[in-house]
């Protein structure tokens, strides 16, 4: 009798669990696809509707927020109603359900769509093919791609500059950054200083990129220069350069565009090293300084491992950031003179070359590069919430 009951108080929880699973895909992805059903029915009437713009355009506000509101409610009502086992297994992906769905939809099927087309020759995969003759089509070269990725000449050019990005880019930001911090919090005029350092977080990477180029400007000899390096040069009795030759030296002229980040990024570490800081408590600092301690072993044996993880995030953060780097590079110099990057390549080839599969497979790479530094930077947040 008890290997009966068992064996039925097994189906039953088996049977719940099914029912349980099929509940939550339903709210992960039932709650998005009435959503966007709605939207699309109140986007149809509006479309058509002879109505004066302003009504139309507060109709669709309420229509769209209100709306998808609304339906949150319903089927939170409707999950608060269950019994409480079934209402703490579904009432999560009332909320957090049509996230998952929607990131799914727009971040991991993608991803599968570009690694299929990373498999393929620069035609990419041959429409109205099933699968098994696009795998045995003459377009499909399997890795061929990504063994091209890590032997070109110019994909190790752009991985070697790219790994200048990361060492001098991010380590000179997170340096830079916590120096400020450090100082500015000291001074007389810490909000504005702080304000002013700050503000290149303000300007697009396009937007930067123009403003040196207005600093690497040049003007013939004999006239004034604009340029604020050429005004150095020939304020010092030198000849001015024209800006190009700023960038041309391979590989130095790599610092000069990473100079742009660093100058962008500083303010950004600053401002989070300073919050930091001043977590730290001022009786510690005291008492250090009692002992005998001066100003630089305070910083480096106290304040420094105080805030090490904030650090560590910080880095990763602008890793991430210099991995992807783009705009600077292709604003710059269009990634000529041995200035190309991972991101650079891609939008060559994919864009310019028309090589869609030789693309994708960059694409992919890159994207390998920059998991395990999110992975790395989510799991130290994780132990600073445990830890604290």
């Amino acid at each position: 009798m008890k290997s009966i009951n068992n064996t039925g108080g097994q189906k039953l929880s088996l049977t719940a669990e099914i029912v349980s699973l099929l509940g939550r895909i339903f709210l992960a992805a039932g709650i998005p696809l009435i959503a966007f059903y709605v939207l699309y029915l109140g986007f149809i009437f509006l479309r058509d509707s002879n109505a004066p713009r302003a009504v139309i355009a507060l109709t669709a506000i309420l229509w769209g927020v209100g709306g998808v509101a609304v339906l949150y409610w319903i089927f939170n009502d409707i999950v608060e109603r269950l019994p409480d086992p079934w209402k703490s297994r579904l009432l999560p992906f009332v909320f957090v359900g049509p996230a998952m769905a929607i990131l799914a939809w727009y971040l991991a099927i993608p991803t599968l769509r570009t690694f299929w087309i990373s498999l393929f020759d620069r035609n990419g995969p041959s429409e109205g093919l099933n699968l098994f003759q696009q795998l045995t089509s003459d377009s499909f070269v399997g890795l061929n791609n990504y063994v091209a990725v890590f032997t070109e000449s110019l994909m190790r050019e752009a991985f070697r500059n790219n790994l200048l990005w990361i060492i001098f880019g991010s380590t000179f930001s997170v340096v830079f950054g916590l120096i400020i911090a450090v100082l500015a919090d000291r001074s007389r005029i810490e909000k504005t200083a702080k304000s002013l350092i700050f503000l290149p977080m303000a300007i697009s990477f396009v937007g930067a990129s123009i403003i040196w180029n207005f600093i690497y400007e040049y003007r013939p000899a004999g006239q004034p220069q604009v340029g604020l390096l050429n005004t150095l040069v020939t304020s010092l009795g030198g000849q001015p350069q024209a800006w190009p030759q700023w960038v041309t030296i391979s590989p130095w002229n790599n610092l000069f565009l990473i100079v742009i980040v660093v100058w962008l990024q500083a303010g950004y570490a600053m401002v989070l090293f300073s919050a930091a800081l001043k977590g730290i408590p001022e009786e510690i600092l005291e008492a250090s300084r009692i002992d005998g301690a001066n100003e630089f072993q305070i910083f480096f044996q106290i304040m420094i491992p105080s805030i090490r993880g904030t650090i560590i995030s910080v880095w990763t953060t602008i890793v991430i950031f210099t991995l992807k780097i783009f705009d600077v590079v292709w604003v710059m110099t269009g990634g000529q003179f041995g200035t190309h990057v991972i991101a650079t390549q891609f939008y060559r080839q994919a864009f310019t070359n028309r090589n869609s599969g030789f693309g994708a497979a960059i694409a992919i790479v890159l994207l390998i590069a920059v998991i395990p530094v999110m992975y790395y930077n989510l799991k130290q947040f994780r132990e600073r919430e445990a830890f604290q």
